[in-house]
């Protein structure tokens, strides 16, 4: 995959670019003016950028912002908005804005499927543009070598549709919520119910195309090895604009077997959370059981739900045979088994009705809701006395909509060295849990209600999970764990406090690698990686 270059436009153009500029931005401040101006003097631009540029006076730039926004704790009245947002077709879009960002000293927010957790990819404190890489979606998918290219701006589900539209024996190990860009995901390491047999999404990245600091584009030969490294796992955001990339598709076969039991408290559950830590990772590489925690109401009291939820790359009789040796506890049944397609269970996992056409998993459309989250590795088993205690959080007010989610690892996450790539999280960790909380209303007393409660879970469990440092996963980002100075510089020790716990000793790495190719730190954020102090 190649950018496209367009030719040196007409004056008329340049003109029409510069019309367009003034009369959107009404009474501005200069920065807009300079801005706008400075994108109409990139010469491959200026016939065609006009189109993609919505300045706040834009009837288009409220729908263009919010359709992309997925936590809607960042979107109220009083959340800063971008000055402009630039929806590149071309990577000259993406190098002119770049270009003309840093020059006028505005920051970059690069937005792909929009849910960043903390909002980071559409919300700054400070003057700032966001390029949205909703128009750069193309899935070139060659079945020949197995691979496909894919730009920052697709869809997971837009993914799986390309791939199943070319072939029923190839798939891609990301995900299982089909609205989530692959910008983000893949630049964070990516995970999903094939991590135990092929990995991340990030392990399959063979090549990628990157707009640096200078608004040069950028191969994997021409970007070097270390910045290539970076970006599968270290968040692309913190080093350039990534544009796409190119992955291997690995092999599954014609019929996969699901299953989803629920067993409650009354029901053995907490024997069968407890068993399930230690059977998961363990199990046959080709079986990965996904745990659910939830709050229901039953007939008589609340109580909690553990929900059992499988993919087996194989037909039933054979998922039956492995359960019934590793964890007959459960008591799965024939009956509770569905054989289909790879691609039809990736409808089953987002909850998507079977009757459903696939091209639903073109929608980008997704609702926004107000929530809050966290994560966590597992090294030792919980032990019944602390999952004891962990059911009493569900009983309080706040958690009517709380879920927890263990996802198991072991299989092939065991074989790759922790250094492979800056996701850090391999061979030891038995699950990572998610936590999630949702509210319904926005306003500041729920919102401190609810994230309060989260922290307070947060710290019931520190005992139970992953120590010195204890993890986190960046694409669950959360920006409890600490944040960098709005500044250029932030000191090793600040940093540490989110970076440790998010790549361990890769952190160091990844340092280094942004030292070099960003040393003026213009790609930053919250919590981007920080630069050695000169």
């Amino acid at each position: 995959m190649k950018s496209n270059h367009v030719p040196m436009p007409h004056l008329f153009l340049v003109s029409l670019l510069l019309s367009f500029s003034w009369s959107t931005l009404g009474d501005t401040h200069q920065p807009h003016d300079s801005f706008l101006q400075c994108l109409s003097r990139h010469p491959s631009n200026a016939g065609s950028i006009s189109s993609v540029i919505y300045t706040q006076n834009n009837s288009s730039f409220s729908s263009v912002f919010e359709f992309s926004v997925r936590n809607a704790r960042f979107s109220t009245p009083t959340t800063p908005r971008p000055l402009v947002i630039v929806t590149p077709s071309h990577v000259s879009h993406i190098q002119a804005t770049v270009n003309c960002s840093r020059s006028h000293g505005l920051q970059l927010r690069i937005r792909s499927g929009g849910h960043d957790y903390e909002g980071l990819s559409y919300v700054s404190q400070v003057p700032f543009v966001i390029i949205d890489l909703i128009n750069l979606r193309s899935i070139d998918v060659d079945t020949e070598n197995n691979t496909a290219w894919i730009q920052a701006g697709a869809t997971i589900g837009e993914v799986y549709y390309r791939i199943a539209e070319k072939t029923a024996a190839l798939a891609f190990p990301a995900g299982i919520c089909p609205t989530v860009g692959v910008g983000g995901h893949f630049s964070g390491g990516g995970y999903g119910m094939l991590m135990r047999k092929y990995g991340l999404a990030a392990d399959q990245i063979i090549d990628a195309e990157l707009v640096d600091v200078n608004g040069k584009f950028l191969d994997r030969n021409s970007m070097g090895e270390d910045l290539f490294w970076a970006i599968r796992g270290g968040g692309g955001a913190s080093f350039g604009v990534v544009v796409a990339w190119k992955v291997n598709l690995v092999p599954v076969p014609s019929t996969v077997t699901v299953f989803t039991v629920n067993r409650t408290l009354e029901e053995n559950g907490t024997m069968l959370v407890h068993k399930w830590q230690s059977v998961a990772p363990k199990i046959n590489e080709d079986l990965y059981i996904r745990l659910f925690l939830r709050g229901v109401n039953s007939s008589r009291t609340r109580t909690i739900q553990a929900s059992f939820t499988s993919l087996y790359l194989g037909e039933t009789d054979e998922l039956l045979s492995l359960m019934q040796e590793s964890f007959p506890e459960l008591g799965i049944a024939r009956q509770d088994c569905i054989e289909m397609s790879w691609i039809r269970s990736i409808l089953y996992f987002a909850g998507i009705p079977q009757s459903e056409p696939l091209e639903i998993l073109l929608n980008r459309t997704a609702a926004a809701i107000i929530f809050k989250g966290k994560s966590d590795y597992v090294t030792k088993p919980i032990p019944e006395t602390g999952l004891e205690g962990l059911w009493q959080r569900f009983y309080e007010d706040e958690t009517e909509s709380l879920e927890l989610i263990f996802s198991p690892y072991g299989g092939n996450m065991d074989d790759i060295r922790e250094s492979e790539t800056p996701y850090s999280h391999r061979a030891g960790n038995l699950f990572n849990i998610h936590y999630a909380i949702a509210w319904g209303e926005e306003d500041v007393a729920s919102s401190q209600r609810n994230i309060n409660f989260m922290r307070r879970l947060y710290g019931y469990m520190e005992p139970y999970v992953s120590k010195s440092p204890r993890r986190a996963y960046m694409n669950y980002r959360d920006l409890d764990l600490g944040t960098n100075n709005n500044g250029i510089y932030t000191s090793y020790k600040q940093a540490s406090r989110w970076g440790l716990p998010y790549f361990n000793n890769n952190f160091n790495r990844l340092i280094h690698v942004k030292s070099l190719v960003d040393p003026e730190n213009f790609f930053r954020h919250e919590q981007s990686i920080p630069l050695l102090r000169r």
